[in-house]
């Protein structure tokens, strides 16, 4: 019975629990069964909640609300309450940290009904889930690959068949590369769409990170997102209120659209691998031939890619990581209690001034207006490859097993097509639309105005509904 559920989407797990088909406390144990059987070889749920998950799938307190009973789990770098998190940290893992509360999505999520089974393998930061503090997250299409990152456990757990849906963030691609190098799908809403409190209103400063699930289809990341979507008081940002519920817009009528196909042209690293351009072209005239217009062009502004300052900013704020941690553990956190690459980032951090801090948001905002001016122009979305190559071998990101500076190289690569729109605070998605003679995921982006997900979701469906994935299986799977 665990293999009938194991591709399921939510929406359809929480259909079964509704019409009194199935109980939650059966999803759950279903799900616990797939990770334990299947999870040693991908690695992806580094921490388990079993026993709480299972206690509250029978519990009268389980939340009646639209995902009741739906195992979910949830990327080791957000709270839960009465679980352990370690965020990639050694120094919280040698603790055995448990957390105290929920943050705001997962309360969110927890309402809607939905069961948290274990916490996904992450990095304490970067594009790949390769880590000492849980060891490597594998890729269940090929197990000597990356999954991306950072929410790269999260995506794997859903392309294996472990749960339909896993919550993750994204401060610079971290929910859409995992999604394209797994073949599942990865929104990342507009900034201020979904909220990171209790403690956290900007975690890295300048606007970057977003928290959504990455899912198996477009209609369960619209339905989840009504769920995490709103300001709470004390946010810094608020996006503007979408017109409808996102599940609304699955299947509706997009009209007929002016889409802009974006390879890397003008870029210092030029166009994509050849399979990341064949993914965005073959995606390009399936929407043509579903009478969207598409044409090359692209903001100017995103050939250039983001200004040094970027990385410098996102740096010095993992130091304000340190002085949280550090009141909440009750010693100093040094430089030397974080994997290799985090302490590279919190060394570049405190080599950044006061005008650097200032100078980042001038240029943040220029670059926004120029790059949103294209929208205003006449333009609905914007298609490009989702990474600028397939997903690499393990060891090739490693911050300890890799060569540094082809490590580095291969990092711009990967986040070249998604960064901007954290820089620039718009909505994107990753959805696996190809995949290569490697039987590799390669997938593509689409981008929309600001506060525009409806649209987002309208297209994306349309896609799904055109060339459909959800036959397809990796090669490890539950």
């Amino acid at each position: 019975m665990t293999s009938e559920f194991a591709f399921l989407d939510a929406t359809a797990q929480a259909d079964l629990v509704r019409r009194k088909e199935v109980s939650p406390l059966e999803l759950v144990e279903a799900a616990i069964e797939r990770i334990e059987r299947v999870d040693p070889q991908v690695n992806s749920v580094v921490i388990h909640a079993f026993e709480q998950a299972r206690q509250l799938a029978a519990s009268p307190e389980l939340a009646d609300g639209p995902f009741r009973g739906v195992p979910i789990t949830v990327k080791d770098l957000l709270a839960v309450a009465g679980v352990e998190r370690y965020c990639g940290f050694p120094f919280l893992k040698e603790l055995r940290w448990r957390e105290t509360f929920d943050c705001h999505t997962v309360a969110r999520l927890k309402s809607a009904g939905f069961v948290v089974v274990g916490k996904a393998n992450c990095p304490d930061a970067g594009v790949t889930t390769e880590t000492e503090t849980y060891g490597d997250c594998r890729n269940p299409w090929h197990l000597d690959h990356s999954v991306g990152g950072s929410s790269g456990g999260s995506a794997a757990s859903v392309a294996a068949g472990l749960v339909p849906v896993s919550l993750g963030t994204d401060g610079g691609g971290s929910i859409r590369i995992p999604a394209s190098e797994c073949g599942v799908v990865g929104l990342k809403g507009s900034r201020g769409r979904v909220s990171h409190g209790p403690h956290w209103g900007d975690p890295h400063g300048g606007g970057f990170l977003n928290n959504h699930v990455l899912t198996r289809t477009v209609r369960d990341s619209a339905a989840i997102m009504d769920i995490e979507a709103g300001w709470m008081p004390g946010d810094p940002y608020a996006a503007p209120p979408l017109p409808r519920p996102l599940a609304q817009e699955v299947g509706a009528d997009p009209g007929q659209l002016r889409i802009g196909l974006w390879l890397g042209e003008g870029h210092p690293l030029g166009v994509a691998h050849p399979d990341c351009v064949l993914a965005a072209e073959t995606t390009a005239e399936l929407l043509d031939s579903l009478g969207h217009r598409v044409y090359r062009s692209w903001p100017k502004s995103v050939e250039v890619g983001l200004p040094p300052r970027v990385a410098a900013m996102q740096a010095a704020g993992f130091l304000g990581q340190i002085s949280y941690w550090s009141t909440r553990i009750g010693r100093q956190v040094e430089p030397c209690d974080f994997e290799p690459f985090m302490q590279s980032m919190v060394e570049q951090g405190h080599r950044v001034t006061g005008e650097d801090y200032a100078k980042f948001f001038i240029e943040r905002d220029e670059i926004s207006y120029e790059i949103h001016r294209w929208w205003t122009d006449g333009w609905d979305v914007l298609l490009t490859p989702t990474i600028g190559l397939p997903p690499p071998k393990l060891g090739v990101l490693s911050a300890t097993r890799g060569e540094q500076k082809a490590a580095v190289e291969t990092m711009v690569e990967i986040v070249r097509f998604t960064a901007q729109f954290n820089y620039t605070g718009q909505p994107a998605i990753s959805l696996p639309m190809h995949w290569n003679a490697e039987e590799l995921p390669v997938g593509v982006q689409l981008v929309a105005a600001y506060g525009r997900e409806d649209l987002l979701i309208r297209v994306a469906s349309q896609l799904e509904e055109a060339k459909s994935w959800a036959d397809r299986r990796p090669r490890v799977h539950a």
